[in-house]
């Protein structure tokens, strides 16, 4: 029976933050608040209160995912008769600048790390180089989906999915804001890999031949979208912003070194511009629209609190 906090109708459930905490049959954490501070974006105030009324159900109902996967991958197998080791489970997270998904992304790799091998990966490592983006007049428009490399990208989930030996994938620094050259992570056939991005959850597109192409998220087991009000999101990105210029953009390699030195109002009316070119439009046109391919949006409040969780009926 439903609990009264539950709204039924529709193709999510979605429920209050308390009904979802009490669906959690484990209470205790082996995180602890030191560790957890490692894994938080800046200026995210998760604790570890939310953690278990959040990401403690969150990360049981991946694992009855999960197990169920792997139950029908080996009785597929057996009827084909094949003797194929699982491959991995791929959990894509995404959301806006800002919004806070790399925290997600981050927490649930370290509590689903309790009992499976799990791989990180970001999708900042497809984006074209600058040089790349400069030639085709797109480093303006970097992050939206045609700043990826997205046949490199998908090829890489369906290597993971093929259960190659070992996947390589670019490597993006937020310090010289481009692709490192020759570096690479390598996955090695792991559990679950968790693949985090803006624009992850995009549908595939028909080709100039007619036919319909493949998306990255076709490949997903689950996935994730966290959600908050456009102009929290705003604000929690020029609060960021105004933090990093104390911070990361003092490197003298900083791309954004620039901001660092200029005077208070100029750098703040800069971060709005930022946003409202590039941040807000990339959200309101690519990947908001998204959000309803998602099997579990976490929406969070003004203050980034999680106030509700939706649950899309399988």
């Amino acid at each position: 029976m439903l609990h009264k906090t539950c709204t039924p109708t529709g193709a999510y459930l979605t429920l209050t933050r308390d009904h979802w905490a009490n669906l959690a049959r484990e209470r205790n954490l082996s995180l602890t608040a030191q560790t957890l501070s490692g894994l938080l974006a800046l200026g995210d105030p998760l604790n570890l209160d939310r953690v278990r009324q959040v990401y403690l159900p969150l990360t049981e109902l991946i694992n009855v995912h999960i197990n169920n996967m792997s139950a029908l991958s080996a009785q597929s197998n057996a009827y084909l008769g094949r003797e194929d080791r699982p491959t991995p489970f791929i959990i894509g997270i995404a959301g806006s600048v800002a919004v806070g998904k790399s925290t997600t992304a981050r927490l649930l790799r370290e509590l689903l790390s309790v009992d499976r091998r799990v791989d990180l990966i970001t999708t900042d490592g497809f984006l074209y180089p600058n040089t790349v983006l400069e030639e085709a007049g797109l480093m303006d428009r970097k992050g939206f989906p045609e700043s990826y490399d997205q046949a490199k990208l998908t090829q890489f989930v369906i290597d993971l999915k093929s259960g190659l030996p070992e996947v390589t994938s670019p490597v993006y620094s937020h310090i010289i804001y481009d692709i490192v050259p020759d570096e690479v992570v390598t996955v090695r056939q792991p559990d679950v890999v968790i693949v985090e991005g803006l624009n992850v959850l995009q549908p595939p597109r028909t080709r100039a031949s007619g036919e319909m192409g493949q998306a990255v998220s076709d490949f997903f087991d689950f996935s994730v979208y966290v959600d908050a009000p456009e102009d929290s999101i705003k604000q929690w990105f020029l609060d960021r912003f105004w933090q990093l210029r104390k911070t990361a953009f003092t490197d003298p390699q900083s791309y954004f070194r620039q901001f660092a030195h200029i005077p208070d109002d100029e750098a703040m009316a800069m971060a709005c511009d930022i946003w409202d070119t590039t941040n807000g439009p990339n959200l309101r046109h690519n990947i908001q629209p998204t959000r309803d391919r998602a099997t579990v949006v976490i929406g969070k409040g003004p203050d980034h609190d999680i106030e509700w969780i939706r649950v899309r009926k399988v």
